[in-house]
């Protein structure tokens, strides 16, 4: 299981950049349209720079829904492979079946 205090702070992150969203969207169209002119280009550059670093989507780390693992994530699942692997076992995935050859 992993530290509260480490799972809070990725949901804290996630709710900041669900709040961010749409700003950093507008400001990276601005940067990325060629027919921008240079100072607007700059200004919006400036601005995302000013936004708070957590709001962007890359520092959300993708964590276990059961037990809050941060690594062996299957995104199909959205949990670890160890919580996976038991709730599997105990057939509570639906259509999941242990492997044999």
């Amino acid at each position: 299981m992993a530290k509260k205090s480490k799972i809070n702070h990725n949901n804290l992150r996630q709710e900041m950049v669900d709040r961010y969203r749409e700003r950093r969207e507008q400001l990276k169209a601005i940067i990325r349209n060629p027919e921008t002119p240079q100072e607007e280009r700059f200004e919006a550059v400036d601005k995302l720079n000013k936004l708070p670093r957590n709001s962007s989507a890359v520092r959300v780390r993708n964590r276990c829904r059961v037990t809050g693992r941060p690594r062996a994530y299957y995104r199909k699942f959205q949990m670890s492979r160890v919580s996976l692997r038991d709730l599997g076992l105990t057939g509570q995935i639906a259509g999941l079946k242990k492997a044999s050859w």
